[in-house]
């Protein structure tokens, strides 16, 4: 039997902050894809994850990058911004392996393209930075995870620095981010109730990465020190050395923290986090997703109607609307009927 599930959003607009009851957002996640509350999502995932655990979490989703207006939709977020550049990579969102433009956005209302800026991850943030300057940045999701370190770009056929140096981010959250950002918010919470703290804000949290001008304020061992930006940009030796060893140390369980120089700054990585044990996942897909894309998308190619497969679109437009045939909840351990 089909558990039909009529969570509400999480707010868009000040005028849904309201109904909740809300004055101040502590979380504004801003995403690069249109914001539909499934856990196919990562945007809802980390949204709702935190809900969870108490804190109040709003969304921008694609905002108009042009205007500054845009990112101050929900007012000044009391802990932190969280930003991803969406499901995918956007500049593989926007361009085919011939780097010839697409016509079409799987993760838009309706398949419309142009509704996100190419390196959505460094726009947004830049965007975040000047319409608030105090709550730290926070990345995340995969176009931030692929490109934390120095990276071959081949859009522009070069090496770029880190996402988070280039960004002027505060931290980058990579690979699965459900523990990573609650252990951030805790810290970000005591941090604001005036606890002091002897190591720079994630030093100690798995799955993060920050950047620090001293390589003594990392906490526990020494780091490793990988070829620096300089280097690998220029020595495709180097390059292979630093990818080496960043492969090497991708374990949870005894991965060393890596440090890799950018001009007067070090990135850090500290180890991977944990992955999550079944009972753990199977408690974040039992949150209270509503399943379905917001109901601003009404009329937009995109509005859903409820049908006896859950929720399904009007009309069909790409991956983003196909992944709407996924079947509603079904609690943790019961088998999928049958079509």
């Amino acid at each position: 039997m089909l558990v039909s599930l009529a969570a509400p959003f999480l707010p868009l607009s000040k005028a849904e902050m309201n109904e909740l009851g809300w004055d101040a957002c502590d979380f504004i996640l801003v995403t690069g894809d249109a914001y539909v509350d499934h856990p196919s999502f990562g945007a809802a995932i980390i949204g709702r994850v935190l809900e969870n655990r108490g804190y109040r979490v709003g969304i921008i989703s694609q905002p108009d990058w042009r205007d500054l207006r845009s990112f101050k939709v929900l007012g000044r977020p009391r802990l932190a911004w969280l930003v991803t550049a969406g499901n995918l990579d956007s500049m593989v969102n926007h361009y085919t392996a011939a780097k010839k433009r697409r016509s079409e956005d799987a993760y838009s209302p309706g398949g419309r393209a142009g509704l996100r800026p190419d390196r959505a991850s460094l726009v947004y943030a830049h965007r975040c930075r000047e319409a608030y300057k105090e709550p730290p940045i926070i990345l995340g999701g995969i176009e931030a995870s692929l490109r934390r370190f120095a990276h071959y770009d081949y859009w522009e056929d070069r090496v770029r620095r880190s996402v988070l140096v280039d960004a002027k981010a505060d931290l980058l959250v990579f690979g699965m981010g459900e523990e990573p950002i609650t252990a951030l918010a805790e810290e970000l919470s005591r941090r604001r109730s005036g606890e002091e703290f002897m190591h720079p804000l994630g030093a100690k949290t798995a799955g993060v990465c920050y950047l620090t001008s001293d390589l003594a304020a990392i906490p526990g061992e020494a780091p490793i020190v990988l070829p620096g930006y300089d280097e690998v940009a220029s020595d495709k030796w180097a390059y292979a050395k630093a990818f080496q060893v960043q492969e090497r140390e991708q374990n949870p369980v005894d991965g060393k923290t890596l440090a890799q120089p950018h001009g007067e700054l070090f990135l850090v990585q500290n180890r991977p986090a944990r992955p999550l044990t079944t009972k753990e996942m199977d408690a974040i897909y039992a949150l209270p997703f509503a399943r379905r894309p917001h109901p601003s998308y009404e009329g937009m190619g995109g509005g859903t109607r409820t049908g006896r497969g859950g929720v399904q679109p009007h009309r069909p437009a790409g991956l983003f609307w196909r992944l709407l045939l996924l079947r509603p909840h079904l609690p943790p351990g019961t088998d999928h009927p049958r079509a």
